[in-house]
C-alpha cells in the first residue's frame, strides 16, 4: 500500500511544470541524472524576488492581488519567487497557509518560473516536515535559513543542513542579523558539497562571495544595494531581490546585462536605501500601497512609514513610477488610510 506521504510526493511530482527558458523540463519526476540537470538548471538563475504577500481587510491572503503582482514579475523578466521569505512575512504565517501559499503558486505560476518555498526553521523537525510538503505539492527548491535564537554549534550546523538538503535541492540563507548567528565559511563549504546544494543566500556582503565563489560555492546577493557589483564583480551569479517587487525590470537589466551598468546602478541607490530605511519588509509594503498595488493592510507587529517616510519615497517612486508596472500613480497617503491587523 502506498503511503499517504508517498501520494503526497507522487501527487506534487506530476504538477512539476518547466519553468523560463533557462530551465525547462525541472519539474517532471527524474531519474538521478535528470535531478543533476535540474540542480544545475536552477543554480544558474539570475533575477530571483522574495516576493510580497497582499492582504485583504481582515488579513487573510488576497490571492487576486497576489497573482497579479506575480504576472508582473514574470512579464518583467523574474525567473524565481521565494515564497514566504521574510518578505513574505511567512514567520507571520501558519505553516497551513504557507504550505498553501506554496501549493497555489505552484499549480498557477509552477511553469513560468521557480517556486522556492522558505520551509526553513529554528527546529530541524519544523524545517523537515514543511520542506517535505512543501515538495509534495510542487516546489521547485526550498530556502533554509540557519537555527536562529536558540542558535547551535558547528556541528549542530552541519547535521541540520544536511538533514534539509537530503529533501531536496535547497538555496541556504545567511543573514547574521536577523538569525544572532552567522554561517562560518567551514560548515558552508562543508555543506557546499551536499548534491542538493544550490548556494548561498549571501547577506554579510560582497568580499565574501567573491571569497565563495572562487571555491566554487555558487551565491546569490541578499543585498539589493550591493547587488550589481555582487553580479558583476563578486561572481555572484544573481540576487534574491526585494526592490523587485517594485522595479522587477530594472532589476533584470542590473542582472542581466552583460555589462555592468554603473549609471543605473547608481541612481537606484536611494530607492534601494529607502526600501530598507526600517526593517524588511516595512517600507516595501508600504510602497505597494502607495501604488496602488495591494491593499493596505499589514499584519503586526508590521506598520507603514510614517508620513514623512512615505513623503519622501513618494518622489523616488514617481521618478521611477514607469517603470512600476500595474501602476498608475503614486499616493503618499494618510494614516487613517492603513488597516492593521492583529488577529487574522
Amino acid at each position: 500500500m502506498i503511503s499517504r506521504s508517498s501520494a503526497l510526493r507522487c501527487a506534487g511530482a506530476q504538477r512539476r511544470r518547466s519553468f523560463a527558458v533557462t530551465v525547462e523540463a525541472v519539474l517532471a519526476p527524474h531519474p538521478a541524472s535528470e535531478t543533476r540537470s535540474t540542480v544545475d538548471r536552477l543554480k544558474k538563475i539570475r533575477l530571483v524576488t522574495a516576493v510580497k504577500t497582499p492582504y485583504l481587510p481582515n488579513g487573510k491572503f488576497d490571492l487576486p492581488a497576489y497573482d497579479a503582482l506575480v504576472s508582473r514579475q514574470i512579464a518583467n523578466g523574474v525567473e524565481g519567487l521565494i515564497v514566504g521569505g521574510t518578505t513574505g512575512e511567512g514567520h507571520l504565517m501558519s505553516w497551513d497557509e504557507h504550505v498553501m501559499l506554496i501549493a497555489h503558486t505552484v499549480n498557477a505560476f509552477g511553469g513560468q518560473l521557480a517556486v522556492i518555498g522558505n520551509t526553513g526553521s529554528n527546529s530541524t523537525r519544523e524545517a523537515l516536515h514543511a520542506t517535505e510538503q512543501g515538495f509534495a505539492v510542487g516546489m521547485h527548491a526550498s530556502l533554509q535559513i540557519n537555527p536562529y535564537y536558540g542558535k547551535t554549534s558547528k556541528a549542530g550546523l552541519l547535521n541540520h543542513f544536511n538533514a534539509v538538503l537530503n529533501e531536496g535541492p535547497a538555496i541556504v540563507y545567511n543573514v547574521p542579523g536577523r538569525t544572532g548567528q552567522d554561517i562560518p565559511d567551514d560548515v558552508v563549504l562543508e555543506i557546499s558539497k551536499h548534491s542538493n546544494f544550490l548556494g548561498m543566500k549571501e547577506c554579510t556582503g560582497n568580499a565574501r562571495i567573491k571569497n565563495y565563489v572562487t571555491r566554487g560555492v555558487n551565491c546569490w546577493s541578499g543585498n539589493d544595494d550591493e547587488s550589481h557589483d555582487a553580479r558583476h564583480s563578486a561572481g555572484a551569479v544573481g540576487v534574491i531581490s526585494v526592490t523587485s517587487n517594485v522595479i522587477p525590470g530594472l532589476m533584470n537589466q542590473l542582472m542581466h546585462g552583460s555589462q555592468p551598468d554603473t549609471a543605473l546602478n547608481s541612481s537606484l541607490k536611494e530607492l534601494f536605501a529607502w526600501l530598507f530605511c526600517e526593517p524588511n519588509p516595512i517600507a516595501l509594503n508600504t510602497a505597494l500601497a502607495m501604488c496602488g498595488l495591494v491593499k493596505p493592510v499589514f499584519r503586526l507587529p508590521y506598520v507603514p512609514l510614517d508620513r514623512q517616510q512615505r513623503e519622501k519615497g513618494a518622489a523616488l517612486l514617481m521618478a521611477v513610477q514607469e517603470h512600476i508596472p500595474g501602476c498608475r500613480g503614486v499616493r503618499v497617503m494618510e494614516d487613517h488610510e492603513f488597516t492593521l491587523v492583529g488577529r487574522h
